[in-house]
């Protein structure tokens, strides 16, 4: 395995918000909470689970798009969260995002020649003529003609959208993608088309993938490894194939059931999910998923798991007291 571009340890974002009348009171919201992963270079890691588990608010940290309230992200041994002015710029350059709802994301009153060469100015890259040039080439890159530059977004479909979505995040020549639901938005046809398009720009410009989904059969087929997310902590990481084959978290194997399979032969009844997911700001004490779990002990209501290595998995392992 080659040497970890990016580290992430520790990570931890927390919401402070005041609820209540007449007399308001304050509620913190564990989004993330102390969670720790490694990406390596030309790797597409995926962190997956239910809506609302952390998974966005966790790429969006690392980046700081929005700040982190503890824990460490580093880029090839640089800090990214203590960099500042032209250390922080250059670090964006290298790790970029693209977004889940490719319209929003998108400036309705720029057009698309503007919005690809304006990264290019910013960053010093190119202007003018050869910033145009360099635009149309990206454009033909994700597959769609030089013309579009002088279009505006709602002149495109969604497919489109996310396909030029792709090309800004290009503009700067990165080596990290940070794909937050990038195709949960598309129609099946579409992601099929997108999700190929990303692939070979992996292999083609070795770009390395933070990759977060709820879909597993997407995350199957395009993450090398994965990383299993429950009210804001990894449950579970390892091998896509085997985590999504044979996970060993109980919820990591919900997650597994009640994904569907297309196909008639071996579709059966979707298992039944005991209660409902805790709150954020009042999460169960001991392991967070033991209100849920039918192998529930009485030590999982008392005392977090702690982290056991899998079997012949050096980089993975799970969070539970049935494997401890």
């Amino acid at each position: 395995m080659t040497t970890p571009v990016l580290v992430v340890d520790g990570l931890r974002k927390h919401f402070v918000s005041k609820k209540g009348f007449p007399t308001p009171r304050t509620v913190r919201v564990r989004a993330v909470e102390d969670i720790s992963f490694t990406i390596h270079a030309g790797e597409a890691f995926g962190l997956v689970g239910e809506s609302g588990c952390g998974k966005s608010t966790a790429a969006r940290a690392l980046l700081r798009l929005i700040e982190p309230d503890a824990g460490t992200v580093t880029w090839k041994g640089e800090n990214v969260l203590t960099a500042q002015g032209a250390s922080l710029k250059a670090l964006r350059r290298r790790m970029q995002i693209v977004f889940q709802d490719p319209y929003s994301s998108l400036d309705p009153r720029q057009s698309i020649g503007s919005a690809l060469m304006e990264p290019m100015q910013v960053h010093g890259l190119a202007e003018g003529k050869e910033a145009r040039r360099r635009a149309a080439a990206l454009l033909e890159e994700v597959g769609l003609p030089p013309a579009a530059l002088d279009r505006f977004p709602h002149e495109f479909s969604g497919g489109q959208r996310q396909r030029i979505g792709i090309a800004r995040a290009l503009t700067v020549e990165p080596e990290l993608i940070v794909a937050d639901e990038p195709v949960s938005a598309l129609d099946v046809s579409v992601q099929a088309q997108v999700l190929l398009l990303m692939q070979d720009l992996r292999k083609r410009r070795g770009l390395s993938f933070l990759f977060v989904s709820h879909d597993l059969s997407v995350v199957r087929w395009f993450c090398d490894r994965v990383a299993v997310m429950y009210l804001g902590r990894i449950v579970e990481e390892g091998p896509a194939g085997r985590v999504l084959a044979n996970p060993l978290h109980p919820y990591a194997q919900m997650l597994r059931d009640a994904s569907p399979i297309p196909d008639p032969a071996r579709r059966g009844v979707l298992p039944r999910i005991i209660g409902e997911i805790p709150s954020a700001a009042n999460p169960p004490p001991g392991c967070p998923f033991h209100p849920r779990c039918p192998h529930a002990m009485p030590q999982c209501s008392v005392r977090m798991p702690g982290w056991t290595q899998a079997a012949g998995d050096n980089q993975g392992g799970v969070a539970c007291h049935l494997h401890g």
